[in-house]
């Protein structure tokens, strides 16, 4: 299944660790009284292995979203890290791979948009529509309004319903009127 992702299909859900670990502190900072100090990031590995992935550096991402994973804290991170592995590895073309990490994600969460918008992705790739069909309908009844979703789908109905020109256009050169007078 290492085949050639056609470029368009490296439209992928990646979470960006730095929200994920904002909102962690500040339920922290609510449970506890006295004073909390906070200093950088909680999983270093995974922020740093989401800014990598976002920037184009994938196997460094990859990479580090593995170290993220091994000290995770709590579910929102290990959840956080399986999508993102999932997402490295299709932008990888490891698309086993990323099945095995979308598949972990999924019965972790069986909300988790994300993990549908990727796993819809492999499906596309792999031809088999109506798994990617199916995976699609579920994240958009999670969150309709995500963008990258809205993308699969697009991709979803070319590849699909393919749209035919409607109008087909000669661009053959057409003999000049001199050209034509010699032949008779």
């Amino acid at each position: 299944m290492n085949g050639r992702i056609r470029p368009w299909l490296q439209v992928v859900a990646l979470i960006l660790a730095a929200p994920l670990v904002q909102a962690q502190n500040a339920e922290r900072m609510k449970s506890q009284t006295g004073p909390v100090t906070t200093i950088g990031q909680r999983n270093p590995p995974l922020y740093d292995g989401a800014q990598a992935l976002l920037a184009g550096n994938v196997e460094e991402g990859v990479r580090l979203t593995h170290e993220g994973l091994k000290m995770a804290l709590g579910k929102r991170e290990e959840e956080a890290a399986l999508s993102n592995l999932c997402a490295g590895y299709i932008r990888l073309r490891k698309l086993d791979t990323a099945m095995e990490y979308c598949e972990m994600l999924l019965q972790r969460n069986e909300n988790h948009w994300r993990g549908y918008n990727n796993r819809a992705v492999i499906y596309l790739e792999m031809k088999e529509y109506e798994k990617a069909d199916q995976d699609l309908k579920r994240a958009e009844e999670l969150n309709p309004g995500a963008r990258t979703v809205k993308v699969a789908r697009a991709i979803y109905m070319d590849a699909v319903y393919p749209v035919a020109p409607a109008v087909e256009i000669d661009d053959r050169q057409r003999r000049s009127k001199a050209e034509s007078e010699k032949d008779y």
